[in-house]
């Protein structure tokens, strides 16, 4: 993996072709370094009380996924930046219709990441947040059951009374984060943040990351951009209603391997 932006002395060097100069990154950088290079912001104290990124893949014809699922379009490079940034997060955020496709199961505990996260006071592993107002979903899973951290569902104020029952007996808690049956995206990070998941990580899908959007909740988009084409009706990386206005980001870094790039984006 090779960093192109920010641009640093070492890839100046050898853009340059300075003699010795060194690759800035090149081969298989290791799980401390993308840790560092996507490290959230500093939340509380002043700075915003949560950071919600996305983290999301897409050919180059703008595909999100190929059958119905991402894996297709990703690569080894991909799944170990998708690994460090669940890492990372306290909490991962989440469709239901993502999870029924890609067959969710709850985050498990990385020993590589173990001294880094009880230093920066979280648990073993993170949260599993599932976004659904019809509660439309199979608690007898393990997501629900056996997680090592609780599994949090946000639904509306009319959920079905006895599906809420039904996810509570399965062990997750669920927190109410909208009316009618619809959930609210600026109440869900807000409820998240109130449990103390303030680095807050979204894997889509479309149609939720296309709510966050709406909404003006997400403050850092994580995207690879495969080098792949698959043409067909497959969904972008978040749908749903338009802005009335396009909303700027600025490019914080560039990675690349294997002809894939990650790029991280921030609003302004």
């Amino acid at each position: 993996m090779r960093r192109l932006f920010p641009v640093t002395d070492e890839t100046a060097a050898r853009a340059a072709g300075q003699e010795g100069a060194a690759p800035d990154g090149a081969g298989e950088w290791s799980l401390a370094e993308l840790a560092a290079a996507y490290a959230y912001p500093a939340v509380g104290d002043g700075g915003p009380r949560a950071w919600l990124r996305a983290n999301m893949v897409s050919t180059l014809d703008g595909a999100a996924q190929h059958d119905g699922r991402s894996q297709p379009i990703s690569c080894a490079a991909d799944m170990r930046v998708f690994g460090t940034l669940r890492a990372l997060a306290d909490v991962v955020l989440v469709g239901a219709e993502t999870v029924r496709q890609e067959g969710y199961r709850p985050a498990r505990a990385r020993t590589e990441f173990a001294a880094a996260r009880a230093a920066a006071g979280q648990g073993p592993a993170p949260a599993v947040a599932v976004v659904s107002g019809s509660l439309d979903l199979d608690f007898s899973l393990p997501l629900y059951t056996s997680p090592l951290v609780p599994t949090v569902v946000l639904t509306g104020a009319d959920a079905p009374a006895d599906r809420v029952a039904a996810a509570g007996r399965a062990g997750a808690r669920v927190i109410v984060a909208g009316e009618g049956r619809r959930v609210d995206p600026r109440r869900a990070v807000e409820a998240l943040a109130g449990l103390g998941y303030v680095r807050q990580l979204t894997e889509g899908g479309p149609r939720l990351l296309g709510q966050l959007v709406a909404a003006a909740v997400l403050d850092e988009l994580c995207l690879t951009l495969s080098p792949m084409l698959t043409a067909g009706d497959a969904q972008r990386i978040a749908g749903g209603p338009g802005v009335s206005v396009p909303r700027r980001f600025e490019l914080a870094s560039l990675l690349e391997e294997d002809g894939f790039l990650f790029g991280r984006y921030r609003r302004p």
